[in-house]
């Protein structure tokens, strides 16, 4: 009993040390959706802000911008996975994402 006592806190510390990168490894898998999804909603003229919002978890508070530029856009997202262990601070997470532009079909020369 006495030896189970004294290992209980290291067993502790592991598993909130797994559940965390667990959390971590989420987090990068919804950054990575959202960015994807918000390039290709920025790249056919949509609104790439509102498609990254929409495609993570709203826990994670995330933070998506998607620019138009030139040929191509890249859309950058960066979420908060929280902290399991109170002596760590929140995770951010950054993915980016670039999708070549739809061309406009209502340019001039286009039919």
């Amino acid at each position: 009993m006495l030896e189970f006592a004294g290992f209980l806190p290291i067993l502790l510390v592991i598993g909130m040390a797994t559940i965390q990168l667990g959390l971590i490894g989420y987090g990068i898998n919804q950054a990575g959706t959202a960015a994807r999804a918000a390039a290709r909603a920025a790249s056919q003229n949509g609104d790439g802000s509102a498609a990254g919002t929409a495609a993570v978890s709203g826990w994670l508070r995330p933070s998506v911008d998607a620019p138009r530029s030139g040929d191509t856009t890249t859309a950058t997202v960066t979420v908060t996975v929280p902290s399991v262990i109170p002596l760590f601070g929140d995770w951010p997470v950054t993915r980016h994402a670039t999708m070549p532009n739809d061309p406009d079909p209502r340019a001039p020369g286009r039919s």
